[in-house]
């Protein structure tokens, strides 16, 4: 219960339905009340900043701090194992594997299975919990997926219960123990895993996936004109910057590695 609340309310504080929810109370005053001028500025305020979120200047100006901060790995270090965390995800028998893994979940598998590559001794652990009705879980689909790109199934280990990173950290804990492992999520979800991760007593090499905030050449009209792929990277930022209020008001968190560690 207390899992699914959580998800709603901070779904709700999302820039997309938080702002459509300010233009519908702006709407309520227009047409409901004598609050005129409040309705407009509502409607107004929350038009301006959807705009704003949309456009690829500030929306990745506001992921860039937790994007950049760990730097891809390509390191010589052989660890035990390489811990892919879990993220949205589908099952559809019908689909292709890779299909079934959703927004962040893909970037991730693609880099745990190349960090494999570059290290086959060792052994892709993935987690996550099923959601919902889901008849499977998110660490059984991502590990599909792997299968399907080359990792035999013996260098495969699932860790299928957790629900949330909290719950990750000390499941790959009692798995790993003391061995050397290395850490792969997105790269603006790694400060925040990275804390609970710490806080259980662990301390991974630390290897990001699913860049977004892009500081590369765009084409002039990419970054003038609103797009829902912007809006995204904004709603990451927003995602994780209330994800680590969260945890520190919790206690759960502890300092997070350099980059390099």
């Amino acid at each position: 219960m207390l899992f699914t609340l959580k998800k709603v309310i901070g779904g709700l504080l999302l820039p997309l339905p938080f702002l459509l929810l300010l233009m519908a109370l702006g709407i309520l005053l227009l047409w409901f009340s004598g609050w005129q001028k409040s309705g407009k500025i509502a409607i107004s305020v929350s038009w301006l900043l959807l705009l704003l979120l949309s456009l690829q200047p500030l929306a990745d100006r506001l992921l860039l701090p937790l994007d950049s901060r760990y730097p891809t790995w390509n390191g010589e270090q052989k660890v035990d194992y390489i811990v892919v965390l879990g993220g949205g995800y589908t099952f559809n028998p019908a689909w292709a594997p890779s299909s079934n893994l959703l927004n962040n979940s893909l970037p991730r598998v693609a880099e745990g299975v190349r960090q494999w590559r570059r290290d086959p001794q060792s052994t892709l652990i993935f987690t996550g919990g099923a959601g919902g009705n889901n008849p499977r879980s998110s660490a059984w689909v991502a590990a599909q997926v792997a299968e399907s790109l080359g990792v035999p199934g013996d260098h495969i280990q699932l860790v299928d219960q957790p629900r949330d990173t909290a719950d990750e950290a000390l499941a790959v804990k009692s798995v790993v123990g003391d061995r050397p492992f290395m850490l792969i999520t997105s790269a603006n979800h790694m400060p925040r895993a990275l804390g609970f991760f710490h806080a259980a007593g662990l301390n991974p090499i630390v290897a990001p996936a699913n860049q977004l905030a892009i500081t590369s050449p765009l084409n002039g009209w990419e970054r003038a004109i609103p797009s829902s792929l912007w809006l995204s990277h904004s709603e990451r930022a927003v995602y994780e910057s209330l994800g680590t209020i969260l945890q520190r008001l919790k206690g759960e968190q502890k300092d997070s590695a350099k980059p390099g560690e």
